[in-house]
């Protein structure tokens, strides 16, 4: 090596080590949280459930809806009527119809949610509330889905090459006198 090149490469080495400490110490500012805005809608809204309801109180299915013009606040309302229990006061329970309904106040960004006893009694007395139902289907696709996704695995690990096939090394045969013989 030429004692020009030497130079060179040290002058090299101290201004990357250098440059390097330079922008170490100077802390890069840490980002802004993102702030979540939400659009409340400013007219009032008004959405009715007919929902069954079993003799736990659980609801069992939506029987109708009267939607408003705003889609997202139709979907929660439906969501929330099948997962909800009607009871007494008491804690028990009356099967049969009823009508749920939902006014939105856009004064007050609140919802009222009133429940209204249509009729009495229903062939559905027994049958599982609609969320029990939702939930068992939830588990049994996510037990679905892992098992699936082991099966693809086990495919996978399948196709690969032995580690002397990788080595290119043949697999030892065992010779009679390598092995012992059985008690």
């Amino acid at each position: 090596m030429k004692p020009g090149h030497f130079g060179a490469i040290a002058l090299a080495l101290f201004v990357a080590a250098h440059s390097g400490a330079q922008a170490a110490s100077t802390p890069k500012p840490s980002p802004a949280p993102t702030r979540i805005i939400v659009h409340l809608p400013d007219v009032p809204l008004h959405t009715e459930v007919v929902v069954e309801v079993n003799n736990k109180g659980q609801v069992v299915r939506v029987k109708s809806t009267k939607p408003c013009k705003i889609q997202s606040f139709n979907l929660q309302t439906y969501g929330n009527a099948l997962q909800m229990w009607i009871r007494r006061p008491d804690g028990t329970a009356q099967v049969g119809l009823y009508r749920v309904s939902y006014d939105y106040n856009p004064k007050t960004a609140k919802v009222l949610r009133r429940v209204s006893l249509i009729s009495a009694g229903g062939s559905w007395a027994d049958e599982p509330g609609a969320a029990n139902v939702m939930m068992e289907m939830a588990k049994k696709q996510a037990e679905a889905a892992e098992q699936a996704e082991q099966k693809a695995q086990e495919q996978r690990n399948s196709s690969l090459p032995s580690l002397n096939q990788i080595r290119g090394v043949s697999t030892p045969k065992p010779t009679p006198a390598a092995t012992l013989p059985p008690y």
